[in-house]
């Protein structure tokens, strides 16, 4: 029963939400979004209640990879702009 369960439970499941992490204050939660068979790098960057964001033209084929630049990219942001990010 399990097997025809697997079987035809439906389509590949939506890779589960990435999780947020800490940088510097601010909290990063990555969304890469999906753009046809690539990842696009996006995240979230908030703090105080202020919300930014991010999204960049750069694409990715794996999904935690994508995720792991959205943070990348999301931390080098906060280096550089600092709450500039929120203007």
């Amino acid at each position: 029963m399990n097997l025809l369960k697997k079987l035809f439970s439906g389509g590949p499941k939506e890779p589960p939400a990435p999780a947020s992490v800490d940088y510097q204050g601010y909290k990063i939660t990555p969304a890469p979004e999906k753009t046809g068979a690539e990842y696009r790098i996006g995240a979230m960057i908030e703090k105080d209640g202020k919300t930014h964001h991010l999204i960049r033209a750069d694409t990715l084929r794996d999904a935690d990879a994508a995720s792991d630049a959205s943070i990348a990219k999301a931390q080098q942001m906060i280096d550089h702009l600092g709450d500039r990010l929120f203007n």
